[in-house]
């Protein structure tokens, strides 16, 4: 990922994906005229126009899309031009049926549906080398070009292809993995239940079987899978960069999809993007939104990004859609923009009349123009046109949490000693916590230099590997505050239990290890006694811990049948080198971590800043004025710290901003001086190398 010119220079991009080829050209006119009313700037087009552009194999249609593109620059409007290979047209699959995928059951998947064909089909790698040569020859120069969208969000709804081909692929994989087959014996432990390979051609990818399939071949299968997805992304990305220059991105899904890495995907874009929608039977789902956010600043090492795609309202696809209330979608955008997003960008434009996604809601909805939506719409375009000085200025963080694809992998695989411990249900716990506290957070890989952070947090770090472990130890040493949850440090990078036993490789950093993991009966609940006096419930899981050198700060006390001993340790401090490490082995939820937390904050010299509850205050730096976003998600005006000047309404703030129910601000205030807080120069977020 390197450092590129901005798609709508000294502005924030608005805007959403058009789809201009659903509807009659005379759509198209008004379509413009009501985009330059709402204040878009941006518009993502041809993501899904494969078959529209190249009708037969080799014969491509461009007047349409050459039309709309003169349309659209006529109009002062950007565009993020797609590559369509999401969905190859059904002319492809009727040549080539031997390129669809087929799942782990053996069923191919047919057409008529999104998703991609097989990433290891040689006819699907021609087919998507062709068209996207053609739209870069074709479009490289065109002026209303300034940005290229390749493919949409990889991994969803398909990643995984058991075909004969992508299996033959995952053999070839393996043997630059491992080299020989004794090597991948061993990592994958093919002793166990006598699965030991003794030629290539026999390893087979782990599709349905009577029990669970080895656990490490899992876990290599879902590497494979990224690996391979990244491949075809860069077979398009190579194509295009070879005859233009424009900045290249692709949609990711931070936190919502578990296919891609983003720690190894954020390093082939010149720009990261995302989609975010809310999760429905999430009561508090903007906390989600926030954690989906900072991830995706995290993975762009603290540089703009954009939010590619988010709803004005409801979506469609989930049980039960809720629409949003009125205010609810401009909290989101600035809760976004807050959190780094340089670019607001919705799906879709106008809403479809016919097809899976016609009660997905839109910029502009069924009921038109004179619509609430279609009046906030106008109303956020108005608020962002005037937020453009806040482009390219920086989010600080002093806290860091741990965020590891390959260990969410590796987690959330079957036989567990519990289902309840999840590797996303404790990352929402722990940054749940933290966003209460009013503490900004980065996320970084356990193999990052995390020397520039006052606070580590390892919530789910169940793979380890001693890399990473070595990596966290020397942050301690060096003077850092780790604070590790339970499960962590359990297995190594091929799913094995580390010699020495669950979390050894940490022993030196936290001064304890696991003698046994003893998750608790559904309902049960177990009491933790601090050595304050505090009284702290838990349930689902425990540990009994051994300790070399920490010292209990809280104890299991009235254990049910199956927990540890009463007294025994539950949470422990430990001093090496000028740091400290911290292990929580109950799972306690984000009332319970509250104290725990407490302590450790004061451990790295941090001090929270809450606010009313459901109150987000964010802050941006620029080079010559910092900006503080507030937003209000409760139905209560609040007050808040701020000094400055309101760019949303022009009015000056003295020292206390009131903000109305369900309100947003954005304050230019004066910058703060470098101190405690570190400076956006040398943020880690932006200097530390992925070991991904």
């Amino acid at each position: 990922m390197s450092e590129v010119s901005w798609p709508v220079a000294g502005s924030i991009a608005y805007g959403g994906d058009y789809n201009p080829e659903q509807w009659p050209r005379e759509v198209w006119d008004e379509d413009v005229a009501l985009m330059r009313r709402a204040g878009v700037n941006l518009v993502s087009v041809g993501i899904f126009s494969w078959a529209m552009l190249e009708t037969e194999e080799g014969v491509f249609d461009f007047a349409w899309l050459d039309e709309l593109l003169d349309l659209l620059h006529a109009n002062g409007i950007a565009v993020d031009l797609g590559t369509p290979t999401v969905s190859p047209p059904a002319w492809f699959f009727a040549a080539y049926p031997q390129a669809r995928v087929i799942n782990a059951d053996g069923v191919v998947q047919g057409f008529g549906s999104r998703g991609m064909a097989s990433h290891a089909s040689p006819e699907y790698r021609e087919a998507i080398v062709r068209i996207a040569g053609v739209l870069a020859a074709r479009y490289a120069d065109h002026p209303a070009v300034v940005m290229w969208h390749i493919h949409n969000e990889y991994g969803v709804p398909v990643a995984e292809d058991f075909s004969p081909r992508a299996v033959t692929a995952f053999q070839e994989w393996l043997k630059a993995r491992y080299g020989t087959l004794e090597g991948l014996n061993a990592a994958w432990g093919t002793a166990f239940w006598g699965q030991r390979y003794g030629r290539w051609e026999h390893v087979v990818a782990p599709a349905a079987t009577p029990t669970i399939a080895n656990p490490a071949m899992k876990l290599d299968w879902a590497r494979f899978t990224d690996d391979a997805l990244r491949e075809v992304f860069r077979l398009e990305r190579d194509t295009i960069r070879a005859r233009a220059s424009q900045p290249i991105t692709t949609n990711f899904m931070a936190h919502q999809s578990w296919n891609t890495d983003l720690w190894k995907w954020a390093q082939e874009v010149d720009i990261v993007s995302d989609d975010h929608y809310l999760w429905s039977p999430d009561p508090e789902a903007h906390v989600a939104l926030a954690l989906s956010a900072d991830l995706t600043r995290s993975v762009a090492r603290g540089r703009p990004w954009i939010l590619m795609e988010h709803s004005t309202s409801a979506v469609n696809w989930q049980g039960r859609n809720i629409a949003k209330m009125p205010g609810e979608m401009r909290r989101n955008a600035l809760t976004h923009l807050g959190r780094g997003a340089d670019g607001i960008l919705f799906f879709q434009w106008r809403a479809s009349r016919s097809g899976a996604e016609k009660f997905h809601s839109a910029m502009l909805p069924h009921a038109g123009a004179e619509s609430r939506i279609f009046r906030e719409v106008t109303e956020l375009g108005e608020h962002l046109a005037c937020l453009g000085e806040v482009a390219d200025s920086r989010v600080r963080a002093d806290v860091a949490v741990l965020y590891d694809w390959e260990s969410m992998w590796a987690q959330d695989l079957e036989w567990r000693p519990s289902d309840a411990l999840t590797f996303r249900e404790r990352m929402r716990t722990y940054y749940e916590r933290l966003w209460r506290d009013g503490v900004q957070v980065d996320f970084a890989h356990p193999d990052d230099d995390l020397s520039g952070y006052r606070l580590v947090v390892a919530p789910a770090s169940y793979l380890l590997t001693q890399r990473s472990a070595d990596n966290l130890t020397s942050y301690v040493a060096a003077g850092g505050t780790l604070l590790v949850a339970s499960f962590a440090a359990a297995v190594d990078e091929s799913d094995a239990v580390h010699t020495g036993g669950f979390g050894y490789p940490l022993r030196d950093a936290l001064g304890v290890t696991v003698e046994e993991h003893r998750p608790l009966r559904e309902g049960d609940e177990i009491q933790v006694a601090t050595r304050e006096g505090a009284s702290i419930t838990a349930r689902d899981w425990t540990e009994d811990l051994v300790l070399s050198g920490a010292a209990p700060w809280a104890v299991y006390d009235a254990s049910p049948a199956g927990g540890p001993a009463d007294g025994a340790p539950a949470i422990t401090r430990h001093h090496h080198g000028e740091g400290t490490g911290w292990y929580v082995s109950p799972a306690l939820d984000v009332e319970g971590l509250a104290p725990v937390v407490a302590a450790v904050y004061a451990d790295a010299g941090i001090t929270p800043a809450p606010t009313p509850a459901g109150v987000e205050v964010l802050v941006r730096h620029g080079a010559e004025a910092d900006y503080v976003v507030a937003v209000n998600h409760t139905d209560q005006e609040v007050t808040v710290p701020a000094a400055g000047t309101d760019l949303l309404t022009g009015a000056e703030v003295e020292r206390e901003l009131a903000l109305p129910a369900g309100g947003v601000a954005v304050v230019r205030t004066a910058p703060v001086a470098d101190g405690a807080t570190l400076s956006s120069a040398g943020s880690p977020a932006e200097t530390a190398l992925t070991g991904s």
